[in-house]
Parts: C-alpha cells; sequence; structure tokens
C-alpha cells in the first residue's frame, strides 16, 4: 500500500490540530508553516477532512481549524481512508470491487493480501493522534545537548 503525499499531509495536519485542542483554532496558514505543507492544497485537504467530521472549521478573524474530536479518539487508519481510501494492497482483496478476478476461487495469493492488509489496517486503526503525541514528547526529552567543543 502506498500513502499519497496528500495523505501524509493530511495526517501532517491532524497532528498539528491535535497539539492544539482546546486551544483556539489553527489558521491554515500556521498548520501549513508548522508542518510544511503548500498552503493552498492544505486548504483543500482540510476541507475534505471537514466534509469527513474529522475536523471543524470556524469563520472570522479568529476562525480556523480545530480537531472535531480528541487525539485520543481519531485513528491514523481513519484518516488514510478518508484521503486515500481503502487500504488493499491489491484489488481483489476490495470486497467492494466491481470487476471479479476470474483466479479468485481457486488464488493461493488471496489469503496473502488479505493477511499483508489485515496486518496494515491494524497497524494504522491501532494508533492514534494521541500516541503519535505521546512519541513526540518522548522523542523530544530523548534529546541529548551535545556541548562539545
Amino acid at each position: 500500500m502506498y500513502i499519497s503525499q496528500k495523505c501524509q499531509y493530511a495526517v501532517r495536519a491532524v497532528l498539528e490540530l491535535s497539539k492544539h485542542v482546546g486551544n483556539v483554532p489553527l489558521k491554515n496558514s500556521d498548520i501549513a508553516a508548522r508542518q510544511a505543507i503548500p498552503e493552498r492544497f492544505l486548504g483543500i485537504i482540510l476541507n475534505e477532512l471537514k466534509a469527513a467530521g474529522i475536523v471543524q472549521a470556524r469563520r472570522g478573524v479568529q476562525g480556523g481549524f480545530l480537531l472535531a474530536g480528541t487525539p485520543r479518539e481519531i485513528t491514523v487508519g481513519r484518516v488514510i481512508r478518508e484521503v486515500d481510501g481503502p487500504m488493499d494492497p491489491v484489488r481483489c482483496t476490495d470486497e467492494n470491487e466491481k470487476i471479479a478476478c476470474p483466479l479468485r476461487p481457486g488464488c493461493s495469493l488471496i489469503e496473502l493480501w488479505s493477511r499483508a492488509k489485515s496486518a496494515v489496517e491494524a497497524v494504522y486503526d491501532g494508533t492514534t493522534f494521541q500516541d503519535l503525541l505521546d512519541r513526540e514528547i518522548e522523542l523530544s526529552q530523548s534529546k541529548v545537548t551535545d556541548f562539545s567543543i
């Protein structure tokens, strides 16, 4: 499974919003600057995430974007599915696929593809944005300042 650049930006935007839960809304330009995302493209992504109920938008001078829930409630898998669609490694594991593979009934690979899909989904669906925030804190605390001259 390939995660598109758009999806990577979406995950980074939700992570940035997760850092500011309970605060004032973040402006598109602030999220873009903090996460190195092209601002115009981010606007499109945030509107898609808004339509999916992952983020909220507030209008006005004090407006911007907020997480529509807590970081503990939103999984990385949910964001990936909203932006990139199903996590099927091949089309034949997608149960909604309209074109059935003629080899499917006797295919020895379908189980492999299905196990791979399940493993990927377990990682992404088992990771919340709170998990990512906790890891970021852990990484920032483990940095050792080098005072050598």
